[in-house]
């Protein structure tokens, strides 16, 4: 069942491409467990539709797009999201999964195509329409020391550069810290 506001590729891939880097070896259930909580229909995730094997592919399919994350410059970005795409052989195709979904856009190889070659697909055609909206990469990595969460910057403001609230936070906090060990006080000054 699809819960939200509808399925939300680039979250579901930056979600992924983050427990898999934290966990290169992440079991089959927790791999299920973040699908479903993406919008995947669990009867579409049982241990014959998705097995250890497809797991493993996910796996990388997962690791080989964090290397398209990580890519924040916006022409190197769209080039290695191009690959991804032609790599896919990506052909548009609207979907229902059979009913059990709204129509929506897929790039795969069809309805028989491995959930790994969905993942690099379906997330390679989210990267491009942030690309094709923002007109830039809105995704990297934190720049918290100690941090290298992926994170997805579309919202309004700024470019984004922290993964969270408390990563930026944290970063800010040990800045000004060190700013003020950098900067020798005057104690004469501190007392006018």
């Amino acid at each position: 069942m699809v819960t939200g506001r509808g399925f939300q590729p680039a979250r579901r891939l930056v979600d992924l491409a983050n427990a898999v880097r934290e966990d290169p070896a992440l079991p089959r259930k927790a791999l299920v467990d973040l699908l479903v909580r993406h919008g995947e229909d669990p009867e579409d995730l049982t241990e014959e539709a998705f097995p250890p094997a497809q797991a493993e592919a996910v796996r990388a399919a997962a690791a080989r797009m964090a290397g398209v994350l990580a890519e924040t410059d916006t022409d190197r970005a769209a080039r290695a999201v191009n690959e991804v795409l032609a790599e896919c052989g990506a052909r548009p195709r609207l979907t229902r999964h059979g009913g059990r979904h709204p129509w929506h856009l897929h790039v795969d190889r069809g309805e028989d195509a491995g959930w790994a070659d969905w993942l690099l697909a379906s997330g390679a055609l989210a990267l491009a329409q942030i690309i094709t909206e923002y007109g830039r990469a809105t995704w990297g990595e934190c720049a918290a020391p100690g941090c290298s969460a992926f994170y997805l910057g579309t919202g309004p403001g700024s470019a984004r550069r922290y993964c969270s609230a408390g990563c930026a936070s944290r970063a800010r906090v040990a800045a000004h810290r060190r700013r003020r060990r950098e900067s020798p006080r005057d104690d004469a000054q501190d007392g006018a």
